[in-house]
């Protein structure tokens, strides 16, 4: 009979900044079965149950090799990963240089399904195929999914929608992969295979905690308006008025810091669940503003509108984002991620040095509120991650999982 320290779930994560492939995930390989097999103190080795590996785009064409490698290294039940522009492990983000990441957790009890999924167009529309055969109609209760994407081929937004409404409740976290300009430049893993479309993702169910912490860095300037007239992705009227007219009303209202910030870049978000008496932090998807119509006043944002909808302007600014993200991990480590022994973390590409003044923000954010904590991820091209309770696509986000022993 195991012990309770065989039994507990266990991570280890490591990088490795040689820019030979083989070589780097050798060696982050090596560490990271060490880390684990230390935390048994010795007593004998570890079976490695999931695998990430998050590698910089010099390494994209040797994927193969990556495979290999870290088969023979890890012999793990299940390996998903992608290239990122930039990567994360610990409590750095190595930014724009030859990086790779290994994140590697032992699992006892846990079931894993690897998904190899593609987004084929018929004449009845779109549709979504590579579903395991032995894949439950409803997935289990405390089940959530892991998902990496090919952004030129991939629809992850249509995937989302579809499965809030198949999988209410289930939780997804993941992101694009980057560093690649074009179709066919990035690379995703899944166990031996390496794709350049589609989506490598892995659902995971069983004694494990698995909780997400979405910081979408905004917040709000001005009150709520209701959307009165909307055109597909188009406000044309908000409260019986046009978006530009209110907005130029809201902004003549506005501190000298909000109206630069606003000036600079100009975001609205729509509320998810419009049977709350009041909105607050959380309780809004963000959206870019696209464009705006001077002749009209109306306003294209990125993502469809609906007339009655709720919407509220927001601003972000490095300092909003660094707020929003302490306050939501100090709540995490206050509530049930208070025990998290190990993490995930995607961040935007837009994120980083492009709008911190120093570098390791987010992956330092975390460290800080959650010490030692065994963390992988990447710079992304689209941030996945729930927001009351629903699960989109975002931009400048930070989306971050956290898994702790079973409650």
């Amino acid at each position: 009979m195991p012990s309770p320290i065989d039994a507990a779930p266990r991570f280890a994560a490591a990088v490795s900044l040689l820019e030979d492939t083989a070589a780097a995930a050798r060696e982050a390989c090596r560490q990271v079965k060490q880390s684990l097999d230390g935390a048994l103190g010795g007593q004998l080795e570890s079976e490695i149950n999931l695998v990430a590996v998050f590698a910089s785009p010099n390494h994209g064409p040797n994927f193969d090799t990556l495979a290999g490698v870290v088969a023979e290294e890890l012999a793990a039940n299940c390996v998903v990963g992608c290239t990122g522009e930039s990567i994360v492990c610990n409590e750095r983000e190595y930014e724009s240089q030859p990086a790779l990441a290994v994140w590697a957790a032992r699992l006892p009890g846990v079931s894993l399904v690897p998904m190899q999924l593609d987004f084929q167009a018929t004449p009845e529309g779109g549709v979504f195929v590579g579903w395991p055969d032995d894949l439950p109609e409803v997935w289990p209760t405390g089940s959530a999914l892991v998902l990496f994407g090919e952004p030129f081929s991939f629809p992850a937004d249509v995937l989302l929608a579809q499965l809030n409404e198949g999988q209410p409740g289930v939780p997804i976290t993941g992101g694009m992969a980057s560093g690649g300009h074009d179709q066919g430049q990035n690379r995703l893993l899944l166990g031996d295979k390496v794709l350049s479309k589609g989506a490598a993702a892995v659902l995971i169910h069983g004694p494990l905690g698995i909780h997400t912490v979405v910081s979408q860095g905004c917040r709000p300037i001005g009150h709520p308006f209701v959307v009165t007239k909307a055109d597909r992705n188009g406000i044309v009227e908000l409260g019986g008025k046009s978006p530009l007219a209110q907005l130029q009303e809201m902004f003549n209202h506005l501190s000298a810091e909000d109206q630069q910030l606003a000036r600079r870049g100009l975001h609205v978000g729509q509320v998810i669940d419009e049977y709350r008496d009041k909105f607050a932090r959380g309780d809004f998807l963000i959206r870019n503003v696209q464009g705006v119509d001077p002749e009209s006043g109306s306003i294209a944002i990125g993502d469809w509108v609906r007339v009655g909808q709720t919407v509220q302007f927001h601003v972000r600014d490095a300092g909003t984002a660094d707020e929003d993200l302490n306050v939501l991990l100090s709540a995490a480590t206050a509530g049930s991620a208070a025990g998290a022994r190990g993490a995930l973390l995607f961040t935007c590409n837009g994120r980083g040095t492009r709008l911190f003044d120093a570098p390791d923000h987010d992956a330092g954010t975390l460290a800080h509120h959650f010490q030692g904590l065994p963390t992988a991820g990447f710079f992304a091209q689209g941030e996945i991650g729930p927001v009351a309770g629903k699960n989109f696509l975002h931009g400048f986000t930070a989306s971050i999982a956290l898994f702790t022993p079973p409650a």
